[in-house]
C-alpha cells in the first residue's frame, strides 16, 4: 500500500523529519522559505495531507482552492487562528493542532518577558554591549520588582495554568479571567474574575494566554488599558492580534505603563516597528515554544494525529 503523501511547509527538527520520511511520501521545504498562497496551493497538488506552521495562512479563499486530495491539515502549532476552521469544515478537511506539549516552554517565556520588561533587561544589555555603561549610582537602571505583586492571567488554559505556577514561585498573588471558572484544585488559590474589565485594575502584571478568535481580537484596547494600574506591565506570549498596537504604544509612551514584554505581534515577522524605538519594551521573535524538547514533542504530536487519521482512527487533537 502506498504511503500517504504529505506537504511539510517548513523545515522541522531532524528527528521529526526522519519520522516523516520513514512513514510518509513527503515533500519538504529544504530552504525553509515562507510559501506564498499560490505556491502553497501548487505544492498541495496531489497531496493527501499538509503539515503547516502558523506562518502559512489557510484563509477561506485558500481552503476553497485546495485540491480534493487534501483530507487533513495537521498543524505544527497550538494556535489555529491561521486556519479558517469553518471553511475547512465545509470542505470536509480535518484540522488538528499540538496542545499540551509546549505549555512549559511558553510559560518560561512569559516569565522571561515579565522579568525582562520589569528589570529593563534589553535596555541594560544594549548599554553594556555598546560600551555605554560608565558608572553606577542608586538611581541607575531602576526597574520594577515583581516579587509579591499581583499577576492577572487572561486565559487559564494549559499554558495559563503552568504560567500561574511559575509566577507563584515569585510569591505573586494570581488572579485570572477565563471563559469559565476552573475547578478549585486547578485554581490553587487563584482568584477568579468572570469580568475581564474587573480583573485588570487589580494587577501589577497582566499576562495573555488566550487564543485569537473573532471575540478576542483587539481585546486589549484603549479602554481596557486605561483600567489597568499605572505602572503596570503587559506580557503577551499568545497572539499579537489580541492587542490594539496604537493603544498599547500610547500607554507605553505616556507613562501609563512601566513596560511590556512581547513575544508575538500583529504583522509577523517584524511587528509594528514603533515598538523597536521604545526602551521600555522587551521584545522576542515568537520563540515561546523554541526548545529542542518542545519542538520535537510538537512534531510527534502532529504526526500522531496524522497516524491516527490515516489509520482510520479519530485524531486526538482534532479542532475541525
Amino acid at each position: 500500500m502506498a504511503k500517504p503523501s504529505i506537504l511539510v511547509t517548513r523545515r522541522l527538527p531532524e528527528k521529526v523529519q526522519a519520522r516523516i520520511a520513514r512513514d510518509y511520501a513527503a515533500e519538504f521545504n529544504d530552504d525553509d522559505h515562507i510559501f506564498t498562497s499560490d505556491e502553497l496551493l501548487r505544492r498541495c497538488a496531489g497531496k493527501d495531507a499538509v503539515l503547516p506552521c502558523h506562518s502559512e495562512h489557510f484563509t477561506a479563499e485558500v481552503i476553497d482552492q485546495l485540491p480534493d486530495s487534501v483530507k487533513i491539515i495537521a498543524n505544527f502549532s497550538v494556535g489555529v487562528d491561521h486556519v479558517d476552521l469553518e471553511a475547512a469544515t465545509r470542505r470536509g478537511i480535518v484540522v488538528t493542532n499540538t496542545p499540551d506539549v509546549l505549555s512549559d516552554a511558553t510559560a518560561e517565556i512569559a516569565l522571561l518577558l515579565t522579568l525582562g520588561a520589569a528589570r529593563r533587561a534589553s535596555e541594560g544589555e544594549r548599554l553594556v554591549r555598546s560600551g555605554g555603561w560608565k558608572d553606577w549610582s542608586p538611581s541607575f537602571m531602576v526597574g520594577t520588582q515583581v516579587t509579591g505583586k499581583t499577576v492577572g492571567i487572561v486565559g487559564m488554559g494549559r499554558v495559563g495554568q503552568v504560567a500561574a505556577q511559575r509566577f507563584r514561585g515569585f510569591d505573586m498573588q494570581v488572579r485570572y479571567h477565563n471563559r469559565s471558572r476552573l475547578d478549585p484544585a486547578k485554581e490553587q488559590g487563584a482568584v477568579y474574575h468572570p469580568d475581564l474589565d474587573d480583573l485588570l485594575g487589580h494587577c501589577d502584571v497582566v499576562s495573555l494566554h488566550c487564543p485569537a478568535t473573532a471575540d478576542s481580537r483587539g481585546m486589549v484596547n484603549a479602554d481596557r488599558l486605561a483600567r489597568m494600574k499605572d505602572g503596570a506591565i503587559l506580557v503577551n506570549t499568545a497572539r499579537g492580534a489580541l492587542i490594539d498596537d496604537d493603544a498599547l504604544l500610547e500607554a507605553l509612551t505616556s507613562g501609563k505603563f512601566a513596560a511590556a514584554g512581547l513575544d508575538v505581534f500583529n504583522g509577523e515577522p517584524g511587528g509594528d516597528p514603533r515598538y523597536r524605538e521604545l526602551e521600555n519594551v522587551f521584545l522576542l521573535p515568537h520563540i515561546g515554544s523554541a526548545t529542542v524538547d518542545t519542538r520535537n514533542a510538537m512534531g510527534d504530536r502532529a504526526l500522531d494525529n496524522l497516524d491516527s487519521f490515516f489509520g482510520g482512527r479519530e485524531p486526538g487533537d482534532r479542532v475541525a
